[in-house]
């Protein structure tokens, strides 16, 4: 059954709860085919829906072998929308906790931004580009600046 997104919100919802299952392809249904990510993690960009399965099926993976469940919340978030195309940006914390006793393991926080659009009455994902400040002196990333 192809999922049908009536919101933004919806599209966010469904962005929290299919990380939390590591469910790939409740995952994959809120972006459109020819989607683009600009990610910070190993890829400078991610083109398709194809090549974008293939990572969401390692993390979720990784994440099962480690026995953890992750949870997402949205922070800050800012939406534009019209009829057709929607701009979402937020700030996006994951937090890992372990499955079996539940006991919270780490946490980063990353900047997001998406652009939506509807597709087959549905809102869709078609670009989304996470990043995080840098340290000018050091380097790295700032995972929790926030």
């Amino acid at each position: 059954m192809t999922e049908v997104f009536l919101t933004v919100q919806d599209v966010l919802n469904n962005y929290k709860t299919a990380i939390y299952e590591k469910d790939v392809e409740k995952f994959l249904s809120m972006y459109a085919s020819d989607m683009q990510i600009y990610d910070c993690w190993g890829n400078w960009e991610i083109k398709g829906i194809s090549s974008w399965k293939e990572n969401v099926a390692e993390w979720f993976n990784g994440l099962s072998e480690d026995g953890v469940l992750l949870k997402v919340d949205f922070d800050d978030v800012e939406v534009e929308e019209n009829s057709t195309l929607a701009f979402v940006h937020c700030a996006v914390t994951f937090a890992a906790h372990q499955e079996e006793s539940g006991e919270k393991l780490r946490q980063m926080t990353n900047r997001f931004t998406y652009g939506l659009k509807i597709v087959n009455e549905s809102w869709v994902i078609t670009h989304e580009h996470s990043s995080l400040p840098i340290n000018m002196e050091t380097g790295k990333g700032i995972f929790n600046l926030k």
